[in-house]
């Protein structure tokens, strides 16, 4: 199948009129110029399909479900949305659930139809639980980090530890070396504490400015974050998580290092409502997700397609700068080789982003 774009994302440059030939999944050849047989003409921007790290849900349903048809839902209103890679999140709950939700959730690791788990708990500080039950969270205990990854046989690709717990940096430690990504987050730890867990071998740090002390001043945990180049930065982009002037003024200073994620709740790509987490209930009124019981965020309702927009419409950014941070960067920091741009031999995972009407739509074969 030959595709035509009027312009493309490729190696990080917007260039002029090029077609690509995919088979079997994979983009065989990437092309300037105009095909004189094209199947498929577009008319936007040709652009890798977005890897979402961080997601809990979306069309009414969680990765936490027990259904794999629920679970299935979840999947297909991401990949509506243009999230061609999709890493599950699990919140904290009890050791053995979150046991039992991993081996629900093995099979469609193993059918590729997801990148991975990212367990987001329970191993999170109390004074910065955010939307999880703090009666949930425990201290990382290293056996039981070792059954966990037993019996996910694989399937675990991140997890978020706060690295102030007594036990974290022992844990990143062993997870790094297991090749597991490690993310900072939901601390209420300083600069020392953010040192020793990425020293440790943790390389990013989940949803930044967010279950965590804000101030950048001498000492903080933000202000080692964004001194040492080591870690990547997760973003919240719906202008509530994160108003959207302070993500420009973040973009600005990190750049690089930014990896827009959604957080979404089983809200996104659905309606307003009554929802829960875990056992928390959440009330979702104009497409903003808050705990019933504090008012406090509760993931976000966000579809990568609006990431995407937000990022260009709301920040200012080009369109190659919106490619890094909503695929290639998140592909490459959790070691995904075979996605995340338009290349010989990736996945042909495309999309089509037009400009003038902000729309982007999935292409498939």
């Amino acid at each position: 199948m030959i595709i035509q774009a009027p312009s493309a994302v490729i190696a990080g440059k917007l260039v002029g009129p090029t077609w690509v030939e995919i088979s079997g999944d994979l983009i065989r050849s990437v092309n300037s110029g105009v095909n004189s047989t094209p199947d498929q003409i577009i008319d936007g921007v040709l652009i890798p399909g977005f890897v979402d790290i961080h997601s809990h849900g979306g069309g009414g349903k969680y990765f936490s479900a027990q259904s794999p048809g629920e679970i299935h839902s979840v999947i297909e209103t991401h990949r509506g949305h243009g999230t061609t890679s999709l890493m599950a999140s699990l919140v904290s709950e009890p050791i053995e659930t979150i046991k039992a939700q991993i081996l629900r959730l093995k099979p469609f690791f193993e059918n590729n139809q997801i990148v991975g788990i990212h367990l987001e708990g329970p191993y999170l500080a109390h004074a910065r639980c955010g939307a999880h039950d703090p009666q949930l969270l425990i201290n990382p205990d290293l056996n039981e980090i070792k059954e966990l990854l037993e019996i996910a046989d694989g399937a675990i690709k991140m997890i978020t530890i706060a690295p102030e717990l007594p036990g974290a940096v022992e844990a990143i430690k062993y997870l790094a070396a297991a090749g597991i990504t490690v993310a900072i987050g939901h601390t209420d730890g300083g600069f020392a504490d953010a040192a020793a867990g990425t020293n440790a071998g943790a390389t990013v740090v989940t949803h930044f400015m967010n279950g965590m002390n804000k101030s950048l001043s001498e000492g903080s945990l933000a202000a080692f974050v964004v001194a040492d180049e080591r870690l990547s930065v997760e973003l919240i982009l719906d202008g509530h998580h994160i108003p959207f002037a302070t993500a420009r003024e973040i973009y600005t200073a990190l750049g690089t290092r930014v990896i827009f994620i959604t957080d979404a709740m089983a809200a996104a790509g659905s309606v307003d409502g009554s929802y829960s987490i875990g056992k928390l209930p959440v009330v979702v009124k104009d497409g903003i997700a808050r705990l019933e019981n504090n008012n406090a965020l509760a993931g976000s309702t966000l579809t990568m397609d609006t990431v995407f927009i937000n990022a260009v419409n709301a920040l200012g950014l080009s369109v190659t700068e919106a490619v890094a941070a909503t695929s290639t960067r998140a592909a490459k920091r959790i070691g995904l080789k075979d996605r995340g741009e338009i290349a010989v031999g990736m996945r042909a995972d495309l999309l089509s982003y037009n400009a003038a009407s902000s729309t982007i739509n999935l292409i498939s074969e």
